[in-house]
């Protein structure tokens, strides 16, 4: 009996990817991507190199011959056409790669992105192939990371004892990790969740052996043992992380909100003061800023708690940072899209239009440090981070489907030919608590530059004294109401008389969300 051997079809059409392809880089990244192929028997030879950030190179990389630049690669594939181009580039060069990427798709070459060796290994350890740490976060939000000034954050924290609230969270962990790096006397952990707080515990001790550290179980809502716990341990400095932070469940449990973003902000702070602390940092969001849910709202209640303890202290100096989304964040779009993809789709996104600030937890928490670092003087500001241009939701999501080699597919949108699997993109209608756009600051409101290129400084009225007094005692009891409606209009109540204005109501027809001429217009 004769057997046949049948290749499946994807099979085939990656080895007909695979038959004469292009790699693509610098000089640099280009010698180390083809030492990496070259142990390698799971591609045959590559034709040649493009070189993309020199016109003048040398005529082969490792034994592989240099074909040209970036600019006469039409000519070079309409005279022999590449089956695809690997590419290889550093992630923080996000405008290359974004120019590389648009060549290669205008020549309709298929493309297959392969971190650089510092990329890879600067990464945090990822649990499977679909985990954002697998993916160029970089170039999904099309910007360039701020650096941080070493210097002057090394004044701030060598030899002195950092506390981090919310320790085992996204900008929690990394500020510890980033804290790490300048030889605090000792880092302290704070965290309610058990289990965070003996990840980021175990991962510093490996990290940083040498490292005094502590762990502490608590959660800041409890005043009392939150108070004992910092006089305790007499911190020079508290960056306050903790905080609820999913808009539409807010919704349903506002006296959670206010309890963890307010009281527990409050919890802290005070602790702070009385620890006398030399700086206290909160971590604020643009949620803040017009807010139109419970925690946007509780988050701006807790801010105008800080500043107004600010204003009446001698010795600690109280900042906020505010910013908008992290990438790569626990529960945020990226996890869920990668769930979503492992499960063969769709990729959902609430509304086309939607746009929201990104930066990656990275530069997020070394900014927060940074801005950290920087207060001076008496006033209280409000540190804006400089979060580039909004991204539409809808591009991450067609960005992150191609990273992973897919083609996303809109609904009522026919299927593109071509060799990529595909993928649906789904749209499910605005969320409670949502607007389709955010805003860092109030249209009112000045921002000042500060020494440091990625960080705005806000300097705000403080709040009437006798108001804030006022505010905590009648929230204090009211947190406890069962009735979600009493808390809600309470928060509101008082958030109109802080602000002088409040903005309960989404952006205009926010649920007309479902139509698919729309979606493919927008």
């Amino acid at each position: 009996m004769t057997h046949t051997t049948t290749i499946p079809a994807t099979a085939r059409r990656e080895h007909a990817l695979w038959s004469a392809p292009v790699l693509v880089g610098t000089v640099e990244s280009l010698a180390a991507l083809a030492g990496q192929l070259a142990v390698t028997d799971l591609l045959p030879a590559s034709v040649g190199c493009v070189v993309v950030d020199a016109v003048d190179h040398p005529p082969d990389i490792a034994g592989l011959p240099v074909l040209g630049n970036l600019e006469s690669l039409g000519g070079l594939h309409a005279g022999a056409p590449f089956s695809c181009a690997i590419v290889s580039l550093a992630a923080g060069d996000a405008a290359l790669l974004s120019r590389v990427r648009h060549v290669l798709r205008a020549l309709a070459i298929p493309e297959r992105f392969v971190p650089t060796l510092t990329d890879l290994l600067s990464r945090p350890p990822q649990a499977n192939g679909l985990s954002p740490a697998s993916l160029n976060t970089t170039e999904l939000i099309g910007r360039t990371p701020y650096g941080i000034d070493r210097r002057l954050v090394r004044e701030a924290l060598e030899g002195k004892r950092v506390l981090v609230t919310g320790a085992g969270g996204s900008i929690g962990s990394e500020i510890c990790r980033i804290a790490a790096t300048f030889g605090p006397s000792q880092l302290i952990m704070m965290e309610r969740s058990e289990n965070a707080l003996f990840e980021i515990d175990a991962q510093i001790g490996r990290r940083f052996p040498g490292l005094a550290r502590r762990a502490i179980l608590n959660d800041v809502v409890d005043a009392d043992a939150t108070l004992r716990h910092v006089v305790g341990l007499a911190p020079h400095a508290v960056f306050h992380a903790a905080a609820h932070k999913h808009v539409p469940l807010m919704e349903d449990h506002p006296a959670h909100a206010l309890s963890n973003n307010l009281f527990g902000t409050k919890s802290i702070a005070d602790a702070a003061g009385a620890a006398g602390a030399e700086r206290f940092v909160m971590i604020s969001t643009d949620k803040a800023v017009n807010p139109s849910s419970m925690m946007g709202a509780t988050k701006r209640l807790a801010e105008v708690y800080v500043q107004w303890l600010g204003g009446r202290s001698d010795r600690t100096r109280y900042s906020i940072v505010r910013f908008g989304n992290v990438l790569g964040s626990a529960c945020s779009v990226l996890p869920i899209w990668g769930q979503q993809l492992a499960e063969g789709g769709p990729l959902t996104v609430t509304d086309a239009r939607m746009t929201r600030y990104f930066m990656t937890i990275p530069e997020a928490a070394s900014l927060v440090i940074q801005a950290g670092a920087m207060v001076t003087g008496a006033r209280q500001p409000v540190y804006i981070l400089d979060m580039g241009d909004p991204v539409r939701i809808l591009d991450l999501a067609l960005r992150f489907a191609r990273q992973y080699g897919y083609e996303p597919v809109l609904p009522g949108a026919a299927p593109q030919s071509g060799d990529a699997p595909r993928i649906d993109v789904a749209i499910t209608g605005v969320r409670p608590g949502e607007k389709l756009h955010e805003e860092l600051a109030y249209r009112a409101e000045a921002l000042e530059r500060t020494p440091h290129p990625g960080i705005f400084a806000l300097h705000e009225a403080s709040p009437v004294r006798d108001s804030v007094p006022r505010m905590l005692a009648e929230l204090g009891t009211v947190r406890t109401n069962p009735e979600a409606n009493a808390v809600r209009a309470a928060i509101l109540r008082h958030l109109s008389g802080v602000i002088g204005r409040t903005s309960t109501e989404n952006d205009a027809n926010v649920s007309d969300v479902s139509d698919p001429a729309r979606i493919a217009a927008a």
